[in-house]
């Protein structure tokens, strides 16, 4: 694979300018810690929406509906928009109205009580529930948001070393194989730390809904490219086999519908009604209206994303495979050979989706005999193969700015959470404003620092994606639980909301220890305790542990809390759905929230219903 031309390379640096400056732009206005963690509060309702759809569209999501198309085909697209946008819509119509105008009259300032408004999702639980509730939800909050910021780190030097984009400095510093993958690590970390510490939340929300339209821009060529390449959507049907294209139309058992509600109410939920590395975005607004709205405008932007995200995995999988080849010709009467010489993954892979390699770079053979697939470089692999010059640096761009918009997202809630609900709940609670920033400020780098170390634990232990799965599972699942009953069912206690944390915790790992996909080897796949259960898949494992997580959160949360103390109906307000003020309907009915959910929400279901 080549390395990348002076065009694709010059396209690459103006981004990075282009980040960088939108640091350095909002510096000046950072004068308060609101301003840095919380953007002052003043963003515009549609850049709130656009960044939370970029903040989403992470290493995982890109490379990972990438590589659902690839592996699963068409039935994917049906679990990435019917799996998400409920939960999107769910969370503007009723979960923005109480975590954006969270304010509880228990905070006292010389003598007087006074309204204060939660800044993260731990601390409207500290609001709602108790500090031992905050306490534990931010350390795990904190601990899931740098794991997640190293893996996509990690994924992101792999995909830049498949793509070559380091080669030439690596070469010039004379680095070994290791090397350049930190490189390919260690400078996008650089970058997105620069503008972080220096324009705060502020930055990573511009760049992240910069970021979104470059993804539009680098990767609807490869779609529109990879199809005329393949012989249109009837050349992509006739060479992917049918049980792929028609993996969701003509099968729907019982399990089936388990694993889309599953997806929705769970994995869907768990993202964008407990996730505050999404939600922070919306909580930023200027108003609760323009909160409201951002969730929405990020699900009517989602429905067209699997266009972009999906169907290069999928065609990727349906062109042909590359092969060492030989071509002999004479020219003049001497005869040449041209020799090209295929990598033996690429050769073992299925069109232009690799196989696994060992430590030796030789392929891996999974447990039905063949090649396992590293479905992940379904979409990089794509870039290279299609885009000519100067296209190939946008689509590099995109891929990049869509790596590290993840990033960022991790590194600003980390930094908010630290600050707000362990350095000043816990350790320093008169501390001064401008202590504050300055510690916010130095959570970004240490947010860094701990996500750059997970990322070089992942080079060691390789597949750690699927430990991310697992932390979703042991955070965010329960999470969601205790959020949903703490906002919606005013008996919900502070015991109740801490036992059920800590409840979901514990039957995710028990559930993920006791079971094993079959094929798999026990440790980071299941079983590392005892196998006593085969589910069909990794995917089936992790769904399943997401949902019994979920499930125990919710019945342990509403059993502690019938059998402790009620909270006083006065100390709710403006912290349960029932009980916070919202504004009466004004306008047409079709301009209200609830009619743009409801039609968001039927163009879905068309464009699920169009593709499979």
């Amino acid at each position: 694979m080549p390395n990348l031309a002076a065009a694709d390379s010059l396209i690459l640096l103006i981004y990075g300018f282009f980040m960088l400056t939108a640091g350095f732009s909002i510096r000046p206005a950072i004068k308060a810690s609101t301003d840095f963690m919380q953007a002052g509060r003043a963003m515009p309702g549609w850049v709130c929406g656009v960044a939370m759809l970029g903040a989403s569209l992470g290493s995982q999501e890109v490379l990972g509906m990438g590589a659902a198309g690839a592996r699963y085909g068409l039935a994917s697209v049906g679990l990435f928009a019917l799996g998400s946008i409920p939960a999107m819509l769910f969370a503007g119509l009723y979960m923005m109205p109480v975590l954006y105008g969270s304010k509880s009259a228990s905070a006292a300032t010389n003598g007087k009580a006074t309204d204060v408004a939660a800044r993260s999702i731990p601390e409207y639980l500290g609001l709602r529930f108790d500090r031992k509730t905050r306490a534990l939800n931010a350390c795990m909050f904190a601990a899931m948001s740098a794991f997640s910021a190293g893996i996509a780190l990690y994924a992101m030097g792999r995909v830049f070393v498949a793509l070559h984009v380091f080669d030439r400095l690596a070469g010039t510093l004379h680095l070994p194989p290791a090397g350049t993958l930190l490189l390919a690590m260690a400078l996008p970390a650089a970058l997105v730390l620069t503008y972080v510490v220096l324009g705060g939340l502020g930055a990573a929300m511009y760049n992240q809904a910069i970021q979104f339209c470059l993804v539009i821009a680098g990767l609807l060529p490869i779609v529109l490219l990879g199809l005329k390449k393949i012989g249109g959507w009837g050349g992509l049907k006739a060479v992917i086999p049918a049980n792929s294209i028609h993996a969701g139309a003509h099968s729907l058992g019982v399990r089936d519908v388990v694993l889309v509600v599953g997806v929705g109410l769970v994995l869907g939920g768990g993202t964008w009604c407990a996730d505050f590395r999404l939600l922070q975005a919306a909580m930023a607004a200027k108003s609760l209206q323009a909160a409201r709205r951002a969730p929405m405008i990020a699900a009517a932007l989602r429905v067209f994303a699997p266009i972009v995200l999906i169907l290069p995995g999928l065609i990727a999988v349906g062109l042909p495979t590359p092969r060492t080849s030989i071509v002999i010709h004479n020219d003049n009467n001497v005869i040449y050979h041209e020799i090209t010489v295929v990598p033996p993954a690429v050769e073992a892979g299925q069109g232009l989706v690799p196989a696994k390699t060992d430590a030796d770079g030789k392929p891996i053979t999974g447990p039905d005999g063949h090649a396992a697939l590293d479905y992940a470089m379904a979409t990089p692999n794509m870039l290279l193969e299609l885009l000519p010059t100067g296209l190939l640096g946008l689509g590099i761009t995109a891929l990049l700015a869509c790596l590290m918009s993840g990033v960022a997202a991790s590194v600003t809630s980390f930094s908010t959470v630290f600050t707000c609900d362990i350095f000043q709940a816990f350790l320093a609670k008169n501390a001064s404003d401008k202590l504050l920033l300055a510690i916010a400020r130095w959570a970004a780098v240490g947010a860094m620092l701990l996500a750059f170390g997970a990322a070089c634990a992942a080079m060691r232990f390789n597949n750690m994606l699927d430990a991310m799965l697992l932390v979703f599972a042991v955070v965010n699942a329960p999470l969601l639980a205790v959020l949903l009953l703490g906002a919606f069912w005013k008996r919900a206690t502070g015991h109740g909301a801490f036992a059920g944390l800590l409840a979901g915790a514990i039957a995710a790992l028990l559930h993920h220890g006791l079971a094993l996909p079959q094929g798999e080897q026990p440790g980071i796949h299941g079983g590392w305790i005892v196998v006593l259960h085969h589910p069909a898949s990794e995917m089936a494992l992790n769904l399943g542990t997401a949902i019994l997580a979920f499930a125990a959160s919710l019945l342990v949360t509403a059993m502690v809390s019938l059998l402790t103390k009620e909270t006083r109906t006065d100390q709710l307000n403006g912290l349960v759905y029932s009980l916070t003020p919202r504004a009466a309907p004004r306008g047409s009915w079709w301009k209200r929230p609830e009619a743009l959910a409801a039609a968001i929400l039927l163009a879905a279901i068309a464009v699920n219903l169009i593709f499979i």
